[in-house]
Order: structure tokens, then C-alpha cells, then sequence
């Protein structure tokens, strides 16, 4: 099955290139468009797409509160929201982020860096430039600190933590630990479980407020 994708931008030039760049990729299918946020929330929800790429700027109910109402703590079945900006460093972006986005994309990324991100999301990875990622984190999170998990991670937990606040896919992890695949799935899903984290980017801002990445 094709990864289907929503979308969300004012600009109709941004969504036709997002479109004609995404529509080109045979596991790639564009199921809807919205020039706001509003029709982002309602074709969302009707739609259910594997992945929403919603701009931040937008008339009427902005990106950011769009992606909440899809994605925010209090949605029981979240979707996968992929934030688009112009920008590297927003605070809209690390706003975006605790909203329940699961990553943030640039807007100039090119092709094969938004098709990358498409792949992510709908696999539930670490998105786009590890580069920008883990500048925007470190930006927002500097003098802050989080409270340890009332069950404490394993060494071995703590160095998959420390990969994915880098920006570290799960193949990358493979590599750099030397473990396998299901394993590296299994430490992801036990780091969730401690830290009540529903996702890789907010594994990433745990780790990077609890100072365990500098």
C-alpha cells in the first residue's frame, strides 16, 4: 500500500511542487490538498492520511493548532504530522513540536530530503536534517532541565536516546551500536514505555532537556 499523504499549505505553487515532487515516488500517493488550517483539520480526520505535511503560517486556524487538534496529548488516535517552515530556527517550530508534531521539514529541503521525511513520518523515524534538528533542540531546550523516569533506562537505552535526539535513524543505530534491527525497536519501545513519550522527536527533547545530549 502506497503511503498516502494530506497536503497543507497556503501557497497553491507550494502544494503543487510538494505534489508533483511526491507523486512521483511509486510508493507515494497525494490524497488531498488544504489551503488552511481548517480544511487541513477536517480532510485530516476524514481522510486519515499516513502523513499531514502542514505549513505553520496559515489563514485561519494556523499549522500550530492544527497539528494539536490532530496530533496534541489529548487526541487518542494521533496522526503523523510533519510541520513545513521557511525557516531553521522558529520558536513556531519547537511550539509545534509539544503540540504533537512529529517532525519539522524546510521548506527549500529539496525532493529527495521531503520524500525522506514523507518515509519517516509514516514509519514513525527521526526526520529530515539531523543538522537542523538538533540545532532547533539545542536553541530551545538550553537552561532547561526534566525530571529523571521513575524507572530508570539501561545503559544500552541510553545510548539509542542519545542517537535519536542526534537525528539517528533506526538503520543508523544498527550500525553505530552494532545490534540488530529488532533490538533497537525494542530499546525504542521500552524508552517510550519509561518516559511516556508517544514519539522519536519527543524522545529527542527529553534527552536534549535532560542535558544528555550537548
Amino acid at each position: 500500500m502506497p503511503t498516502r499523504v494530506l497536503i497543507a499549505d497556503d501557497q497553491a505553487m507550494v502544494r503543487a511542487g510538494f505534489r508533483l515532487i511526491l507523486e512521483g515516488e511509486p510508493d507515494i500517493e497525494v490524497v488531498g490538498e488544504a489551503a488552511d488550517g481548517d480544511q487541513a483539520v477536517r480532510l485530516a480526520r476524514e481522510l486519515r492520511p499516513d502523513v499531514t505535511l502542514m505549513d505553520i503560517r496559515m489563514p485561519g486556524v494556523d499549522g500550530l493548532r492544527a497539528t494539536e487538534l490532530l496530533a496534541g496529548p489529548d487526541v487518542p488516535d494521533p496522526l503523523h504530522v510533519v510541520m513545513v517552515t521557511t525557516f531553521g530556527l522558529d520558536e513556531n517550530v519547537h511550539a509545534a513540536l509539544r503540540a504533537g508534531a512529529c517532525g519539522f521539514l524546510l521548506k527549500d529541503a529539496g525532493p529527495n530530503l521531503l520524500v525522506e521525511a514523507v518515509h519517516a513520518a509514516a514509519h514513525g523515524e527521526a526526520l529530515v536534517s539531523p543538522a537542523i534538528t538538533t540545532r532547533l533542540l539545542a536553541h530551545f531546550t538550553r537552561g532547561t532541565s526534566r525530571p529523571a523516569p521513575e524507572t530508570p533506562l539501561t545503559p544500552r537505552e541510553l545510548d539509542v536516546v542519545q542517537a535519536v535526539a542526534r537525528g539517528a535513524t533506526n538503520d543508523e543505530i544498527c550500525r553505530s551500536l552494532v545490534v540488530s534491527l529488532p533490538t533497537v525497536k525494542t530499546h525504542i519501545g521500552a524508552v517510550k514505555r519509561k518516559l511516556g513519550a508517544r514519539n522519536r522527536t519527543e524522545i529527542a527533547i527529553w534527552a536534549w532537556e535532560s542535558g544528555l545530549v550537548r
